[in-house]
Order: structure tokens, then sequence, then C-alpha cells
């Protein structure tokens, strides 16, 4: 961490550096072509903004599918940067994901499967066929600093970790806002004009909906979590918490159904107030509305039979479950 000096987000001029990083994007890549993954989140979307500002059309930018985004996510997100000039290309993974998460439980070891996928298998491939020479990708400080001191592997961090992306996989990655923590992301966002939907869209991980299921990631069960999370967004959106979501447990738990014994699926809710994700508090909801919110999931997502709701801080506890 010594090499990457942060930016506090009230020492951040956003126009100022905005302009610093298009300058040094563009003097990077030169006459080169650059590529880069949009998930949609601020810290994606930041990064493309500012790509495309300092390349234009020598930016190629992709939406990888990897079947564990939310509920019309990927068509959302590609509609959304179309009309604002981005072409996004949508790459179709899904399969090469479940794959290699397949038997796969352990938490490390997810997100070492999905970070391979992703560099090793399907960014490699599109690197060779674009030839393009570098990856704009949207590590932040809070990232790497989780990254490094062990709490978990994000999936974006490489080079901190020793690796080297030009030898591993055949590219130089280019990270425009490592500096900032979400807060500031935010801030160069909304000076970019990226849409409010985007600048305040609450964070997203890099491992998708796997990062909310425990055990083994399926289709099938991310399916489930899948359904929850959308009911969860649709009932907490008023809240103005920092996230929200649901997390599918992997142990089944007894319950009972017209009056049958209901050997079912159990989820939890995590609702976070925080600034910047370096420690935050579980949102204090009303009663009424966690019992709102377990009546809907009982109900409408199949095979669930247990709602809880996560009041352990960060730390010890983290925003996402694994």
């Amino acid at each position: 961490m010594e090499n990457i000096k942060e930016i506090k987000s009230n020492e951040l001029n956003p126009k100022k550096f905005i302009e610093e990083k298009v300058q040094e994007i563009a003097s990077t890549v030169g006459e080169g072509i650059a590529i880069n993954a949009l998930s949609g989140g601020v810290d994606s979307s930041t990064c493309t903004m500012l790509c495309h500002k300092a390349l234009g059309d020598r930016l190629k930018t992709y939406f990888i599918e990897n079947g564990l985004m939310r509920e019309g996510e990927p068509q959302q997100v590609v509609s959304t940067f179309e009309k604002m000039g981005v072409h996004v290309e949508l790459v179709d993974a899904k399969d090469q994901f479940f794959a290699a998460l397949k038997d796969v439980r352990d938490p490390e070891e997810k997100r070492e499967a999905i970070t391979s996928t992703f560099y090793k298998d399907v960014f490699s491939k599109i690197v060779k066929e674009s030839g393009a020479q570098f990856l704009v990708q949207g590590t932040n400080y809070t990232d790497v600093e989780e990254t490094v001191a062990k709490i978990k592997r994000q999936h974006n961090v490489l080079e901190q970790l020793g690796i080297d992306t030009q030898k591993e996989f055949g590219y130089k990655v280019i990270e425009p806002i490592i500096q900032l923590r979400k807060d500031g992301v935010r801030l160069v966002a909304k000076k970019l004009g990226l849409p409010e939907s985007i600048w305040n869209r609450m964070p997203f991980p890099g491992p998708a909906l796997a990062a909310r299921v425990i055990g083994e990631v399926t289709a099938e069960r991310i399916e489930i979590v899948r359904k929850a999370t959308q009911i969860v967004e649709e009932e907490l959106g008023g809240t103005w918490a920092f996230q929200y979501f649901a997390i599918l447990h992997e142990d089944r738990v007894t319950g009972m159904r017209g009056g049958k014994r209901d050997f079912g699926l159990q989820v939890e809710v995590r609702c976070w107030d925080s600034i910047d994700a370096t420690t935050a508090t579980p949102t204090e909801l009303s009663y009424k509305r966690l019992v709102k919110l377990a009546d809907k999931i009982t109900s409408e997502v199949p095979g669930v039979v247990s709602v809880t709701y996560n009041v352990a801080k960060k730390p010890p506890s983290t925003m996402e479950a694994v």
C-alpha cells in the first residue's frame, strides 16, 4: 500500500482529478487500444467514462454476462451507456463461470475461480482478438486495502499481490481510481456527468451474486438469491442506506407449509449505513418493515422458510458474506 497515495474525499478536486487521469490514460495507451469490462457499478462506470474521454473509439468496452448478475442488469447497463455514446459489447460467458464454480465452497477459492475465469479465460481471449495491450479496471483503494490485509481477496487486485499481468495474461492493467475510496469515486462520477442512477448506485461486489451465496454456487442457487435480492432492493429502496441485499445460506432449516414439515432454505438480509465501506453499521429498520420483507421472501422465493437480519457491525463483520 505504501506505493499508492490515498486521496481522501475531502481533499479531492474532481475536475482536476479528471483532467489529470484523462491525460495520464492517453499518455499510457498512446496510439494503442485499451479494453475494459463494464459492470454498471460506480467504479467501473467512472473508469469507462474517464477512458472514453481519453481514448474515444480506441476504448473497447465489454459487459461480461457471467450469469451472476441481478435481474435484467446486463441489458440495462448496456442500454444506459449506449445512450451516453459508449458502445458496449455483451459477452455471454455464463457456462464458463458456472463450470469453474462447480463443487467449490471455500470463499477464497470461489473468488479465485471467478478471478481466473474472468482474466485468464474470458478476457485473455478478448484481448488477443482485439489486439489491445491495456486493460482498464475500477480497482479502488478499499479493494486493495482489504486484499493486502488478507480480509478477503478482491477479484480485481492483481499487481498489488505481485501478479505480473503482462506475463500472466498478456496485457498491462490501468487503474485510474485506485487512490480513491467509494465516496471519492462518486464525486468524480458525478462530475463526469454520469446519471444519478450510476454515481449514487449502491455498491455491488465484483464476484456479483456469488458473493452472496454461502457454499457452492450453481445457476439454481443464484436464481434464488437473485429473486430475494430483487425483493430486498424493492422494499428497502427508500431507506437511503449505503447498501442492502440478500444472502443465501448453505444450511437448510426446518419450516412448515400447509401443516407439513418443510426442510427449506435460509435467507439473510443485510442493510448497511456507511460512507466509504471501511466501517459500517446495520441500518435500524423498523420491525414492521422486517416482517414485510420476511413475508414477501418466504412467499415469493421458492423453498425459503427462514429470513434473518444481520445486526453485527463492520468490523468484525464484512459488508458481503463471501
